[in-house]
């Protein structure tokens, strides 16, 4: 059977994932949220069915219909509202992927936090789920300041709150009943803010490591350190392979790879994100997807690794594993660009950066007449320049130069 007989059943996706589906040759049915659909998707996608993806009962019968009508070989999500039912319409179907259980554990924070803990694993943290005011009190005194609150079903940042001492419990109370029980109110609406957790607080620096697992064997195919300010919750950059000793590498590869064992994910890929603390590297949150922010496109550089095009390569059967420990070919990395608060009034100058040597992209998000709030979290942020170079001190002082070179004009009298 060719590939073009083949059915790949899309749940949500980026006009990038439905890009290098397509390139697959199979037949793409694509699940897509109508709020996502744009006619980029609209010309790719061989089969379209606009609903929410996130939710079940809408989501099976429409997958079942699909499946009769033109055949399914296999599910695929690669978007962080769409991992959870990809996963359970691979076990209704009996096709290749995550198990649903693997995947609802990564999704719940809270509940990965129990299972890590049922387990015995040293690389987790004390947490507890926030009942009520009373709670967070209870939890400071147990814990030590600063702790962290956090939903347990978003992503990207949204929603994480520091608390330093006992005078910072009032305010974090207020910031989580002014949330829960709402939608993610920027970037995008999918996700329900419902409950709250409360972690220890790790220090040390932050990676994140990109896996792929095949029939339960996980290959790290990169360590990526994160650029941060500990001021707050964005990420300002992402550079690979991250500049580390070979002694804390090792460490973090063995320390992600029983996570993934201890999780119970089996195949497809995997972002997992990591404090090195004095104790050790200590799991802060993971997903059965590729790393955002541009994360995909600098491994590819860097490595020639294609992980989305694989991702699709294995879930359909027509993939062979990763080599088990992949060595890079240079390195890459991408750098955002954040603002004072204030109106943007013009933007300008990722024309003639796009065309210098080593430029992957040079973006904009921001357009004339946007507001731009405090940075918060990721989706305050208002564009990225991306680079490669021979090796990630390069990389990274390529991005650092070429960032100043961005028009970003804000009137921050309003």
């Amino acid at each position: 059977m060719s590939s073009d007989d083949r059915t790949l059943l899309l749940i949500g996706a980026t006009d990038t994932h439905l890009e290098r589906a397509k390139a697959s040759g199979l037949r793409i049915v694509l699940i897509q949220h109508p709020e996502r659909v744009n006619p980029l998707q609209t010309g790719l996608a061989d089969v379209l069915l606009m609903a929410d993806y996130t939710h079940w009962p809408t989501v099976r019968p429409l997958a079942e219909a699909a499946r009769q009508i033109w055949g399914v070989d296999a599910v695929l999500s690669l978007t962080e509202g769409g991992l959870e039912n990809a996963a359970r319409l691979g076990r209704l179907f009996g096709l290749r992927g995550t198990p649903p259980e693997a995947a609802r554990l990564l999704r719940d924070k809270a509940a990965m936090r129990r299972h890590l803990a049922a387990h015995g694993c040293p690389f987790t943290v004390e947490s507890e789920p926030v009942v009520d005011r009373a709670s967070l009190d209870t939890f400071g005194k147990l814990a030590g300041y600063p702790f962290i609150v956090k939903p347990t079903g978003t992503t990207a940042g949204y929603g994480v709150h520091r608390v330093d001492d006992e005078d910072g419990l009032d305010a974090a109370w207020q910031h989580v009943e002014r949330l829960r029980g709402r939608h993610t109110d920027h970037g995008t609406s999918l996700f329900l803010v419902d409950e709250f957790l409360m972690e220890a607080y790790i220090d040390g620096p932050e990676f994140s490591v990109e896996g792929f697992s095949h029939a339960g064997r996980h290959t790290v195919v990169t360590i990526t350190e994160k650029l941060v300010d500990e001021r707050h919750f964005a990420e300002l950059g992402h550079a690979l392979p991250a500049r580390l000793p070979a002694a804390d590498r090792d460490a973090i590869v063995a320390t992600v790879t029983e996570f993934l064992t201890v999780m119970g994910l089996s195949d497809g890929p995997s972002h997992t994100e990591i404090r090195l603390s004095g104790r050790g590297p200590v799991v802060i949150e993971s997903h059965n997807r590729g790393g955002g922010d541009f994360i995909g496109e600098l491994v590819r550089a860097a490595y020639g690794i294609d992980l989305t095009g694989h991702a699709v390569a294995w879930a359909a059967g027509t993939g062979t594993p990763l080599p088990a420990d992949p060595q890079p070919l240079g390195a890459a990395c991408v750098r955002f660009l954040t603002g004072e608060p204030g109106t943007v009034t013009a933007v300008g100058g990722t024309e003639e950066l796009a065309e210098r040597p080593g430029v992957l992209a040079a973006r904009i998000t921001a357009k004339p007449g946007d507001r731009v709030r405090p940075l918060r979290d990721n989706w305050d942020r208002l564009g990225f320049v991306a680079v490669r170079a021979d090796d990630t001190e390069a990389a990274v002082a390529r991005c650092e130069r070429l960032i100043g070179d961005i028009r970003i004009d804000i009137d921050k009298s309003n």
